[in-house]
């Protein structure tokens, strides 16, 4: 892995789907930048991509004049990003267990389950303004970061 400097990468896209190519090709380009592993490039990338999406679709009701906040702190040892929607919120720990047999052949219901299972500390903050979703990404090498391995998020 590449030398990695600090720094802060912020993005603003509008409530629209045809955005998350954006969103992506930034997850890309950063990942490509600080030298990351395939399996931690692919890991980054849904991450932000799934947590933008719920923001649009979820968070802002696909309204195009909301705004959803992207930021992308990067650290030597640590990649943190903090996505900002203008939503009312939710209850994380009401939400269904994707596991379970009568949530299995559910389109959807997955994408707060993903993100804690690819990423370290997941946290939701709801205030006025909106959801704030964060989450970090160890860059430390491991055996599990190295081989592909998803642990299952605790509850």
């Amino acid at each position: 892995m590449k030398k990695i400097q600090p720094e802060t990468i912020q993005m603003t896209v509008k409530s629209r789907l045809k955005e998350l190519k954006r969103v992506e090709k930034l997850a890309m380009e950063i990942a490509s930048r600080i030298g990351l592993t395939r399996d931690q490039t692919d890991n980054l990338s849904i991450a932000i991509t799934e947590t933008v999406g719920n923001a649009i679709v979820h968070g802002n009701k696909k309204d195009p004049d909301k705004d959803v906040d992207i930021a992308v702190i990067i650290q030597p040892d640590t990649i943190r990003v903090q996505v900002q929607d203008r939503g009312e919120g939710f209850d994380p720990d009401s939400l269904s267990d994707p596991l379970d047999p009568e949530n299995l052949l559910k389109e959807s219901g997955r994408g707060i389950f993903i993100l804690k299972s690819l990423m370290d500390n997941v946290s939701f903050s709801f205030s006025p303004k909106g959801t704030l979703v964060e989450f970090e990404m160890s860059l430390r090498r491991s055996s599990d970061s190295e081989n592909g391995t998803v642990k299952k998020p605790e509850r």
